[in-house]
């Protein structure tokens, strides 16, 4: 096993640095750079943008002609352009950038937001609680009604049980997490009916007075809405694979052995078929938080006002934040290929007679 743990350690690096080359590459065809986009701006606010440019440092934008509109408003001064190019660092070559920024991520330097003007890794580390907060609330309650749920209806295959519950998870499957989010704000928060939970934010602004109970239960109280979302929207993919699960390893040979010797139902279903069913499962909790973490909770973060990394990555995305937009990339593929190598060792610990060393 340490033989193999090294090995996926160490792939960690060239898979990191092939995914950002490639990513760095895509980027340099899409249109609307920082540049094009600084450009527009200062074009739509005209003189007064402008001026705050030359008051910078930049180069001096051209007097008013005609009827009182600036230059600016049409068209920049060459000397201003240069200057944002050079502002951004867009004066030197696609591959001299992209071996500045990788010798940077070697010591987790990501450099400054181009527009926001603050170190990436600040942004991340502000960023990061909440939408772990929340990716690890939702993996969490997930789990523990997904699992019970896709045994009792294992078990119970075919009964009005299972039928009524598959009407439950039908509706998981059909309607998006954030669709259920607006309906919780509708229904809960101030929305049309009654307001018990709060809308934005994570805490109360009045929070950091109170008594560390009094600042658990705000928390608590302003996470319920959101995870509630998200764990609608995702148990019931994994209720049927738990269920799809315990079916198969129930109607294998072992199991008839056993209940042939005589063992009690709950004997066989807990002590023979749940360590062989709960494999993938479990070793698929990584996994599933990662993707609950970065992708599900997107636009419930942007619903609920939830200011975390995956609203940060959107927006930069958006404004073309380089820095930000690789910054928030490099932290997110990292995060995955550690928790793929947490997924390999948790097969190992719900089934030791798994051995990574044996296979060739």
């Amino acid at each position: 096993m340490g033989a193999y743990l090294i090995r996926r350690l160490l792939l960690v690096v060239p898979t990191l640095f092939g995914i950002i080359a490639i990513n760095f590459a895509v980027v340099q065809f899409a249109p609307g750079g920082p540049v094009e986009q600084m450009i527009a701006d200062l074009r739509g606010r005209g003189g007064a943008a402008t001026g705050r440019m030359s008051g910078q440092g930049g180069a001096e934008v051209a007097t008013p002609t005609g009827e009182g509109a600036y230059r600016g408003a049409r068209g920049l001064d060459p000397h201003m352009v240069a200057d944002i190019r050079r502002m951004f660092g867009f004066d030197k070559p696609a591959w001299e950038r992209f071996a500045i920024m990788v010798r940077g991520y070697l010591s987790f330097d990501f450099g400054r937001s181009f527009f926001l003007d603050e170190p990436v890794v600040r942004l991340i580390r502000q960023k990061m609680p909440v939408s772990v907060s929340l990716g690890l609330w939702s993996t969490l309650l997930v789990y523990f009604i997904s699992i019970p749920l896709g045994i009792a209806k294992a078990v119970r295959d075919g009964s009005r049980f299972d039928v009524a519950t598959s009407g439950v998870v039908l509706v998981g499957y059909a309607v998006p997490g954030f669709l259920f989010a607006i309906l919780l704000v509708v229904l809960f928060a101030g929305g049309s009916f009654v307001q018990w939970f709060p809308l934005r934010g994570l805490t109360s602004p009045e929070a950091a007075d109170w008594a560390w109970p009094a600042r658990a239960a705000d928390y608590l109280w302003h996470m319920v809405l959101p995870t509630v979302a998200i764990v609608v929207g995702g148990f019931a993919g994994l209720t049927m694979l738990t269920k799809n699960c315990f079916l198969e390893e129930i109607r294998k040979a072992y199991t008839v052995t056993a209940r042939a010797k005589g063992a009690s139902e709950q004997r066989v279903l807990y002590r023979h078929v749940f360590r062989n069913a709960m494999l993938l499962i479990i070793a698929g909790f990584p996994s599933a938080f990662i993707g609950i973490l970065f992708s599900s909770a997107l636009l419930v973060e942007i619903i609920f006002s939830l200011d975390g990394l995956g609203l940060l990555g959107f927006e930069s995305a958006i404004r073309r934040d380089y820095p930000v937009m690789f910054g928030t990339l490099y932290i997110f593929t990292l995060l995955g290929l550690v928790m793929q190598i947490v997924g390999d060792m948790l097969y190992t610990v719900v089934d030791p007679r798994i051995d990574f060393e044996a296979r060739r």
